[in-house]
């Protein structure tokens, strides 16, 4: 296996490019340097060109026909680890799939198993029959086709891929008029999934991680919490590299996956923590662990079922997140709404006490509740994306961690129930699934709006950040910090006998 510093990670820095109709990248070498850009012509002869700066665009090519462009989406998703959860359902009916994320995360009946029109409605037609309603084909007639291109030197050149290098190994790249990042590493620009292109960057797995851990730690945490966050962020990559492989590339740059800006706003303390743990990861039982994080998880951990589908991790566990006794989870379960009331209205003691989202309150409309829920549906295709007003709603299922498992809307169309992460999909009020609902009501009983009460940002599995600047504060080591909120596990260098990531399917 190669040591980590030679592990090349292919990040998608920009995923869709080509999106908008006014979308442009620039990309320039560094002082007194140039670029290479490597490329085949519209007649397929190699070209190598040198340039200082070249900018990108994507042009709208017309087609010497009407074509169509047609995918058939087998189910929707807030999340990739959903996602993957379902792809495995449907491979076990003996339906090939592949994951993909043209916005939300979907699961696609494969391309090159389901090529034309006709398999495609003949699966959509014998899935309807058994049951199946929420799959549907995503169709659209085309004139024209995104194609990259630039000009150099008055010719204007419409590479199908353009691999670029730098002779420092540095690239700066600026989107759309944005503040310019420089990557370490070679960039290549490749057609992706949807019709547009992804910009990939090569890059080692440490420098990588050089603009990973001061943007998701925060430049100013203790350095063990750093340290915790440096060997967290490694395992992650490491176990996500499948995240992309319709698409041809392994991890996003975002919180889809772990946030990356390259080598703009490195820091000492992280470069620090990157140093002194180079290579180590966290496994259980010899595999890498699933190494999900979050800003605040307002005061409890959560199970991974909490939030997702799929089995459960040993590893990830509801734990009150404090290093003292402020509640006993095993005798006041957060499954009773009342137990988990009281809890979300303690405010001290926690590791994240006085952080701006350990607790939180926001209120909503009924007209801007009814706004959120129409979008959400209309984006999944709902047949209940046609409902007037909500009626009423309700949490009727929680987990022993409070995390909301079950949210019944009543609408005027008919009742839905939105399930896990669901709801933070559909309304804009709840930072997290830890949290209750109150009706409010105007002078003549009428439901107007409702009160959100909570705790905590993201999804609350696995590690806080915030978290995790008290204990290091406290003088707990990384290691310790660890093994506090993923149970069980160990901190080990990386060998050829480390698993990176075992399909249970």
């Amino acid at each position: 296996m190669a040591k980590a510093s030679e592990i090349l990670l292919k990040v998608g820095i920009v995923q869709r490019f080509g999106e908008s109709n006014n979308s442009e990248l620039t990309l320039k070498s560094t002082s007194g340097h140039f670029l290479s850009l490597n490329f085949k012509d519209e007649q397929g002869k190699p070209k190598k060109l040198q340039v200082s700066q070249v900018k990108l665009e994507v042009l709208p090519r017309p087609l010497p026909k009407l074509a169509v462009e047609e995918r058939l989406v087998l189910s929707d998703h807030a999340t990739f680890e959903t996602a993957e959860n379902s792809a495995k359902q449907w491979r076990k009916q003996g339906i090939q799939v592949e994951i993909t994320q043209p916005g939300r995360w979907q699961v696609w009946a494969k391309r090159d198993v389901y090529p034309t029109p006709l398999l495609k409605r003949w699966l959509l037609e014998s899935l309807k029959q058994k049951g199946y309603t929420k799959a549907f084909l995503d169709s659209s007639v085309v004139s024209t086709h995104p194609q990259v291109s630039f000009i150099i030197n008055g010719v204007r050149y419409y590479p199908n891929q353009l691999e670029i290098s730098s002779s420092q190994n540095l690239v700066n790249v600026i989107q759309d008029k944005q503040s310019p990042r420089l990557y370490s590493g070679s960039l290549i620009v490749q057609p992706n999934a949807y019709s547009t292109y992804t910009l990939v960057n090569n890059v080692p797995l440490e420098t990588y991680l050089r603009g990973v851990v001061p943007h998701e730690i925060g430049p100013n945490a203790p350095l063990n919490s750093a340290k915790a966050q440096t060997i967290i962020a490694r395992t992650y990559a490491l176990r996500n590299l499948r995240r992309f492989q319709a698409d041809n590339y392994e991890l996003c740059a975002d919180t889809h996956c772990q946030v990356y800006y390259g080598l703009t706003g490195t820091n000492p303390i992280a470069d620090q923590a990157i140093t002194s743990t180079k290579g180590q990861v966290l496994t259980y039982q010899n595999e890498l662990v699933d190494a999900l994080y979050s800003s605040t998880t307002g005061g409890v951990t959560a199970f991974f079922s909490d939030v997702w589908d799929g089995e459960e991790r040993p590893y990830l566990q509801a734990l009150v997140d404090s290093p003292r006794q402020v509640w006993n989870l095993s005798q006041q379960s957060l499954a009773n709404e009342d137990k988990f009331r009281q809890f979300i209205n303690l405010k001290d003691g926690f590791n994240e006490t006085g952080r701006t989202v350990f607790r939180w309150k926001k209120e909503s409309t009924i007209e801007d509740l009814n706004k959120d829920l129409k979008k959400y549906l209309a984006r999944r295709k709902d047949p209940l994306a046609n409902f007037k007003t909500i009626l009423g709603m309700e949490v009727t299922k929680r987990s022993p961690s409070g995390r909301i498992l079950t949210m019944t809307i009543q609408t005027d169309k008919g009742i839905l129930e939105l399930y896990k992460n669901e709801v933070r999909s559909a309304f804009t009020p709840p930072r997290s699934t830890l949290f209750y609902i109150d009706p409010i009501y105007d002078e003549k009983k009428k439901l107007i709006a409702y009160s959100f009460v909570g705790g905590g940002l993201g999804h609350g599995v696995g590690l806080s950040q915030y978290g995790s600047y008290n204990l290091a504060q406290l003088g707990w080591t990384a290691e310790k910090i660890l093994s506090f909120y993923y149970p069980g596990t160990k901190i080990l260098p990386l060998s050829p006998s480390i698993v990176y990531w075992k399909d249970k399917n």
